[in-house]
């Protein structure tokens, strides 16, 4: 429920709300997966999926991109918010992808090209675009918040990349950003599928503010009712509740002490580089990375860190362009079908890979994946 500052800015402001149903025909009783209001010369989108941690669907990227293009002509600013107190957006609805791989029309073959266009459209945004990514935020909630010029996180954020455990690969631009949090800290992300917490998902350089979860409402609010098109006024706003925020302020980044390790580990130029250094290290710690690394994909590591190898030199569009590619052929790899069977369907955790081990996955392999299209309608042209 929104807050009744909110509804009071949004009733001054004459707010006007877009609502689309999940499905075409359906009475308006029916909850919308996204509701796109405009209050004032504002605009603030909502993703609404509580019940699936605002699970990003098909409906809802066809809803925002067009819309978030038009506000960036006419809008001064942009909020991004999920419903609930549990999840931002906890990651693309892979199971409806796996279960029309045999359709006449599979889901995958337009879902990613559109997830990627819209992510691309929020790293390009030529206004303010602010997250809050209260509560869980993985995969393509990743893609919606990462991109924009601010992330606000909350003692209740979980952020992470798992997607190496399903057979796929951290993609919706994680060839982009996650090179570029510094050092190897990237590639050990993407690799495990490290979950980071609270204010440590700013240490770590993926939110640029925190703020109390009990005070969004305010933050909003406060947002909503800013009169000036300055972004130093923004910044203001979102610095205040940031300096105000009580959480953790003194507790040091959860991998300071690993840090080192994962720079001489995680700087391997292969994967089977990186575990021969864990293997050397020899830590607690480095037998817990080992022991992640061993249940992941094979396929999936390698074309993973083949992935953050090659995005560290490439523009976000270029980025994307790459990802699309290899999304276009592992989402139909009988490691993605596998894994999500494992992890979200029959939840036994024992997935069986094919290839099973890191050997079986040749440079060839991996190559293939980067390919361009043999259907150049496929490409994504950015």
């Amino acid at each position: 429920m929104l807050c009744s500052r909110v509804v009071a800015c949004r009733l001054r402001a004459g707010v006007r709300p877009f609502l689309v149903s999940g499905c075409r025909g359906m009475a308006s009783t029916v909850p919308p997966d996204a509701i796109l209001e405009e209050v004032g010369n504002k605009g603030v989108i909502t993703l609404n999926k509580p019940r699936t941690l605002n699970a990003l669907n098909s409906n809802m990227v066809r809803l925002i991109y067009p819309k978030l293009k038009e506000w960036e002509g006419t809008k001064s600013m942009v909020i991004i918010k999920g419903a609930g107190e549990k999840a931002f957006c906890a990651g693309g609805d892979i199971r409806s992808i796996v279960d029309t791989l045999n359709d006449p029309e599979p889901l995958g073959d337009y879902f990613f090209k559109e997830e990627y266009t819209l992510n691309c459209l929020i790293g390009t945004l030529q206004i303010p675009y602010i997250a809050l990514i209260d509560g869980v935020t993985m995969g393509g909630g990743v893609g919606l918040s990462v991109h924009g010029q601010y992330r606000v996180a909350t003692e209740r954020s979980i952020f992470a990349m798992p997607e190496t455990a399903i057979g796929l690969f951290p993609d919706v631009g994680g060839s982009y950003f996650l090179p570029r949090l510094g050092g190897s800290l990237g590639m050990f992300l993407a690799l495990t599928g490290w979950r980071l917490k609270g204010r440590d998902v700013l240490k770590a350089g993926v939110a640029t503010h925190v703020c109390d979860s009990a005070r969004l409402g305010e933050l909003e609010t406060s947002l909503l009712s800013l009169e000036s098109f300055y972004p130093e006024d923004i910044t203001n706003i979102l610095q205040k509740f940031h300096n105000e925020a009580s959480f953790s302020k003194d507790e040091p980044f959860c991998l300071q002490p690993v840090l080192p390790q994962i720079e001489a580990c995680f700087s391997g130029q292969s994967v089977e580089e990186i575990i021969t250094n864990l293997e050397k290290d020899g830590s607690e710690w480095a037998k817990k990375q080992l022991m992640t690394i061993a249940r992941m994909s094979p396929t999936s590591l390698k074309v993973t860190h083949e992935e953050i190898t090659r995005g560290a030199n490439l523009t976000l569009q270029e980025c994307l362009t790459m990802e699309n590619r290899v999304v276009s052929r592992l989402h139909v790899h009988p490691d993605f079908s596998e894994g999500v069977r494992a992890v979200l369907i029959d939840k036994d955790n024992k997935p069986k890979w094919d290839p099973a081990t890191l050997e079986g996955v040749t440079r060839e392999n991996v190559e293939s994946f980067y390919q361009p299209l043999e259907d150049p309608s496929k490409e994504l042209n950015l």
